[in-house]
């Protein structure tokens, strides 16, 4: 997947983002941070997944 789709929100005086097609959540002090972890976490996920292909791995339907 070349795109993801991604929803940031300030809590707590943190940057959070959620990654809508797999789930995965990043943590930062700012919208870089925040987006460097994400895409660290999006980057280890699809790691293991080349290795372990009984991993859950949908798109969330948002309807």
């Amino acid at each position: 997947m070349d795109f993801y789709t991604t929803g940031l929100r300030k809590s707590a005086g943190y940057r959070v983002a959620l990654c809508l097609e797999n789930g995965l959540v990043g943590q930062g002090i700012n919208q870089e941070a925040v987006i460097k972890q994400l895409n660290k976490a999006i980057a280890s996920f699809l790691e293991v997944y080349k290795i372990k292909h009984n991993i859950y791995h949908a798109s969330l339907i948002i309807e």
